[in-house]
């Protein structure tokens, strides 16, 4: 079983501590959810765990083993979706998936799970649409729907249900829990429930003391 701790962690930005001795543990078929108030770091956190920037001090381990010791490799085990989505006016929505899985994961089936992640977030009718036509919850469908194009055991998400309609959290919730099911590991930073049954919910603004 897969399993990703942070030991010890801190962040600074712009000369400030955003949080310290942070400390979490997550492994295969659970969820961590983040929470705290503007500005408490639950991005950053998002950002350091995804190795898209450096933290202060502390160490991330994947299985016991120093992230830091192989950082390709762990981008290649993890999704993120961060605020912006990622999509290019100009293309359609088939374009940028297709992008994605044969990046990841090598050209084999790519058009397969383009259209099987389509219909996951509930927008395979718009599959040749430019997004440029797109609503703001349309994008926020694509960019998740970029999570099934290509297998990967880790999920970042910061704030994933923004924009979002009822249907489509109930399609994100469900992909989530199968997710899990299948022994994936979900973080999710989130300004309100419900969360995922049985997440451990770990509250940044608990961590905010400055550095020592």
């Amino acid at each position: 079983m897969s399993a990703f701790e942070g030991e010890a962690l801190s962040c600074a930005r712009g000369g400030r501590v955003v949080f310290s001795r942070l400390d979490f543990r997550v492994r295969g078929g659970e969820a961590l959810v983040l929470v705290g108030p503007n500005g408490s770091g639950k991005s950053s956190l998002l950002r350091l765990m995804a190795g898209l920037s450096a933290a202060a001090s502390g160490r991330l381990r994947w299985n016991g083993e120093a992230v830091a010791a192989d950082p390709t490799a762990h981008r290649r085990r993890l999704h993120y979706v961060g605020h912006l989505d990622a999509v290019k006016p100009a293309l359609d929505a088939r374009e940028i998936l297709l992008f994605t899985a044969r990046l990841r994961a090598g050209g084999g089936k790519a058009r397969a799970a383009v259209s099987a992640a389509l219909e996951t977030m509930g927008i395979a009718h718009l599959g040749d649409v430019p997004t440029r036509y797109f609503s703001a919850g349309q994008r926020r469908r694509l960019a998740l729907a970029r999570l099934f194009v290509a297998p990967a055991p880790l999920w970042l998400l910061d704030e994933p249900r923004t924009a979002l309609d009822a249907e489509a959290v109930a399609r994100l919730d469900n992909a989530i829990a199968a997710h899990r099911h299948g022994g994936g590991l979900v973080v999710a930073a989130m300004h309100g429930g419900p969360y995922p049954p049985e997440a451990t919910v770990v509250d940044l603004a608990a961590f905010s003391s400055p550095l020592q």
